[in-house]
């Protein structure tokens, strides 16, 4: 099954894009727009993580299992003048025991609390840089990858709001190497997204062969 990686380059003076880049949440409603509704089938698994191109403008990246649709986009605001088109790509690619890639993932590092009668609870976000490399180094050993070498780049706190409720998340930018140990168990990593609060923005892990 293939993917549709998309590449949005938002207009910083409109409104609604300063709005959202400040709340994550309501920037995935406005993306999940392109995508059918539950009535329709549903979205699928929608991943997407705001950067900045070398213009300094806002694009947000989307992977996503069902085909995009940006057209409702093209009327408004939302998007600069040097995007020139709504275009997306198809996305396969086909791992092997052993490739070697860079990668980059904006995360949210978290564990849940365990209750003493073994009742989960909420989840914690993990602000030490120790805590967060270990973290990231069991999401390898679980999603079929080994970190060979990485760095964290703290990217603060994010705050967000989802149905009246406020939703602070520990923002954390890896960056670095890693070898592929289980093809299959990569791509259904690739494909799901890495650690929670997906919805927010984090999980998406975008991957580049090394040259």
């Amino acid at each position: 099954m293939s993917l549709y990686l998309s590449r949005l380059i938002l207009n910083p003076r409109s409104r609604q894009v300063t709005s959202e880049l400040a709340d994550a949440y309501q920037m995935h409603r406005t993306l999940m727009r392109a995508f059918p509704s539950q009535e329709a089938g549903g979205p699928g698994r929608v991943l997407f993580r705001v950067d900045t191109d070398m213009y300094s403008y806002p694009v947000i990246l989307v992977q996503s299992d069902k085909e995009p649709d940006w057209g409702f986009l093209s009327e408004r605001i939302y998007l600069a003048d040097i995007q020139d088109s709504l275009t997306y790509k198809p996305y396969n690619p086909i791992f092997r025991e052993g490739q070697r890639l860079r990668f980059l993932l904006r995360a949210n590092p978290t564990v849940r609390k365990i209750f003493e009668d073994g009742k989960p609870g909420r989840r914690i976000g993990l602000c030490k840089e120790a805590e967060q490399t270990e973290w990231f180094k069991r999401k390898g050993e679980c999603g079929g990858f080994h970190a060979d070498s990485f760095s964290i780049l703290p990217n603060g706190k994010q705050i967000s709001r989802r149905e009246g409720q406020s939703n602070t998340h520990v923002s954390v930018v890896f960056t670095g190497v890693l070898t592929v140990t289980d093809p299959e168990l990569f791509r259904n990593t690739l494909e799901s997204g890495i650690g929670s609060a997906k919805g927010f923005g984090f999980g998406l892990l975008s991957i580049a062969p090394i040259r």
